[in-house]
């Protein structure tokens, strides 16, 4: 009998949608193996109240879940390739980068109105830099308030917290099945997407010969040349919560075209560029894209936004 293959996940609605997602299409792939999952609690899990960056950034949804994966305590470790830090702890690997969700965001209000259509003082939630900044430079008349928490809860808080709307990613909407809440996906113009949005990052120890393999199985190589690509640029800015990066791929024919975007807090400056160029140099693309927006000012941005205190959100 095969030990069973344990699969660690956040316990949210939407954690547990994709790691039973990785469940399931492995009993298919490979029905001689017993898949069961693990649920882990993190730091970002646990501390609700408090701003991310003000304790760790994005890194705290997946630390807990990559020391079991180090302590095999599991075997496989699902994210949401979003969360993850541009640095993979050393013994760990992104096993497998799945086709992706759509990755753009999507605007849900309560009275139907569009982004556009809201007015002027309307107050949005969210808790990321990245959406804020992109939100305000659009529309600096309306209000960013913080927002925390898993998709229901962020749903739930729509209503209990008065806010005219909330800006969330399609992916999670669409994975729970709750697109009939949506009143616009946002076009890129007005909001680049998160590194990875929408993409899924299942992770492993980077000697397992017994699960290597299996996880190998569901890798979808356009997405994770794309996101190779994005998470170069990230990880060449030093990007994380408390920044707002944004960064978004896709392929055209066989080039990578890959945008991204570093932008002051309240929106009033933002440096956007475009890069592209073969897709077996997706890395190369997107550092050398970083290193164009640091050129034109991205640098003085970055710089200034460590250098000061903040209130930070989520990305």
């Amino acid at each position: 009998m095969n030990d069973p293959i344990k699969i660690g996940t956040r316990g949210s609605k939407l954690a547990l949608w994709q790691a039973n997602w990785v469940k399931s299409v492995l009993e298919e792939k490979f029905p001689q193996h017993t898949v069961e999952l693990i649920i882990i609690k993190t730091q970002g899990d646990k501390i609700l109240d408090v701003p991310l960056a003000k304790v760790g950034g994005k890194g705290l949804f997946v630390k807990e879940i990559e020391q079991a994966l180090l302590t095999r305590h599991i075997d496989i470790a699902v994210h949401s390739m979003k969360d993850m830090p541009a640095e993979i702890p050393d013994g760990l690997c992104i096993g497998a980068v799945p086709e992706r969700e759509n990755p753009s965001d999507v605007f849900i209000s309560q009275s139907g109105l569009g982004f556009k259509e809201l007015d002027s003082g309307s107050i949005i939630g969210t808790s990321s830099l990245r959406r804020g900044a992109q939100l305000r430079h659009v529309r600096p008349d309306i209000v960013i308030q913080p927002l925390r928490g898993n998709l229901d809860t962020r749903f739930k808080k729509l209503e209990s917290e008065n806010l005219d709307a909330i800006v969330v990613a399609a992916a999670g909407v669409k994975r729970l099945k709750l697109e009939h809440k949506i009143i616009e996906y946002l076009d890129p113009n007005i909001i680049l997407p998160a590194i990875g949005q929408g993409a899924l990052c299942i992770e492993i120890r980077n000697d397992d010969a017994k699960v290597g393999p299996l996880v190998e199985s569901m890798d979808h190589e356009p997405t994770r040349t794309v996101v190779k690509g994005e998470r170069a640029f990230l990880n060449r800015l030093e990007g994380g919560c408390q920044v707002p990066i944004a960064g978004h791929g896709k392929i055209n024919k066989d080039r990578l075209i890959l945008t991204g975007l570093v932008a002051e807090i309240d929106g009033t400056q933002m440096i956007k560029g475009e890069k592209s160029g073969p897709l077996d140099s997706a890395e190369t693309i997107g550092i050398d894209l970083a290193e164009e927006l640091l050129a034109r000012g991205a640098a003085e941005i970055l710089q200034k936004l460590k250098s000061i205190e903040h209130e930070g959100y989520e990305s």
